[in-house]
């Protein structure tokens, strides 16, 4: 078995006084999560989440506060991982939705749409986490 840890966040922004969360779509329009991805040997959780967010959808946040983290298992290439995700808050802080090649898109939803897009019950769980701090 091999042992994984990302890190990632629920990015928000208020647009015209109207919460939006920024979701991923990735493996063809399958799976609708939060941005995230591997922290690097001698980086940060922080510093890989803000990295991540940005490679996967082209834009800038700073952190808030933490969320919470997840674990699951899953199997790629034959072989069993255990892979557990720091979340953060981060408030957007600039740039333009343009996603890297592991991302098919990233778009700006509603909470609502955001819990009802939001393949995996792991990911709603962190959001309505992300949405409590949020709204204080």
């Amino acid at each position: 078995m091999k042992k994984a840890f990302s890190a990632g966040g629920v990015v928000y922004k208020f647009e015209k006084g109207d919460l939006k969360i920024l979701l991923i779509v990735t493996k063809n329009g399958r799976v609708w999560s939060l941005p995230k991805g591997i922290v690097e040997k001698d980086e940060s959780p922080e510093k890989a989440a803000i990295r991540e967010i940005k490679e996967e959808t082209g834009v800038d946040g700073e952190i808030i506060d933490e969320v919470g983290e997840v674990s699951y298992w899953f199997i790629h290439k034959n072989e069993k991982y255990f892979k557990r995700v720091k979340y953060f808050l981060v408030k957007y802080t600039s740039g333009d939705i343009n996603p890297d090649e592991e991302v098919d898109t990233a778009q700006w939803l509603s909470p609502q749409e955001s819990l009802e897009k939001l393949t995996y019950k792991s990911d709603r769980e962190i959001l309505k986490k992300a949405l409590e701090k949020i709204n204080g």
